[in-house]
């Protein structure tokens, strides 16, 4: 651990506790607090994934965050959340705040690194992110040579998201949750939904995997990923 470094932003993988990097396990054992998002009134799946690798007491601070369309309330709750991180660091302390996946790749850290890396050294411990876990899982290549391969987020407006869909070889969908029924709608109107993989809580022990088109379902969990292929090479190795 760098002794000058008093905040770092954990990538804890996507779910399996054994996909820590050994790197992020050794600064989560050492730190004095850790930090961590949960659902407003509801449990920590990052603390649920890096407990098993606890091995003394800590301080923890718990960030309650709302699932909110209107992204200002949140804002207030990172603002105190900063603060806290910053009160411990100013006592002294050393802070771990763990995000599932990478905290650089849709992950909740960013939000507090922009708030607190003006002031503080802050380093960043890259995780598994959930596109390779769901690769990996689907025992699906992503990409080949020259393919091209974008990850699209589920809530775009449809036109925006067909036109993503259109502009690229592979496609990872993340955060489909209740857009389920509008994406199965696109990739139907634009023949591609026979090529559609669907997986939920890659790498945990609930892993849901099915082909798109067996889901009768026009919602899903927030942590479910659909990649599919739209053109580009086929992997010959």
């Amino acid at each position: 651990m760098n002794s000058k470094v008093k905040i770092w932003g954990l990538g804890i993988g996507p779910g399996d506790p054994e996909l820590i990097t050994l790197k992020a396990r050794k600064i989560l054992q050492n730190v004095d607090v850790i930090a961590y998002p949960a659902l407003d009134g509801g449990e920590s799946l990052v603390r649920s994934i890096a407990e098993p690798h606890f091995i003394k007491k800590q301080e923890e601070i718990k960030i309650s965050i709302p699932m909110l369309v209107d992204r200002y309330p949140a804002q207030d709750i990172y603002d105190a959340a900063a603060l806290k991180v910053s009160m411990a660091v100013e006592a002294g302390k050393s802070v771990a705040i763990l995000c599932e996946g990478d905290p650089f790749f849709y992950g909740s850290f960013m939000y507090l690194f922009v708030r607190l890396t003006e002031k503080y050294l802050v380093e960043v411990v890259p995780g598994v992110t959930s596109l390779a876990a769901c690769s990996s899982a689907l025992a699906l290549p992503l990409a080949a040579r020259n393919d091209v391969i974008s990850v699209i987020p589920g809530p775009l407006d449809e036109k925006a998201l067909e036109e993503k869909l259109l502009a690229t070889n592979v496609a990872a969908i993340i955060k489909v949750g209740r857009h389920l029924g509008k994406i199965k709608r696109i990739l139907r109107r634009i023949g591609v939904v026979d090529n559609a993989h669907y997986i939920e809580r890659a790498s945990m022990d609930n892993q849901n995997i099915r082909r798109l088109s067996e889901l009768e379902d026009d919602s899903a969990p927030y942590f479910s990923m659909i990649i599919v292929r739209l053109s580009g090479e086929i992997v010959e190795l």
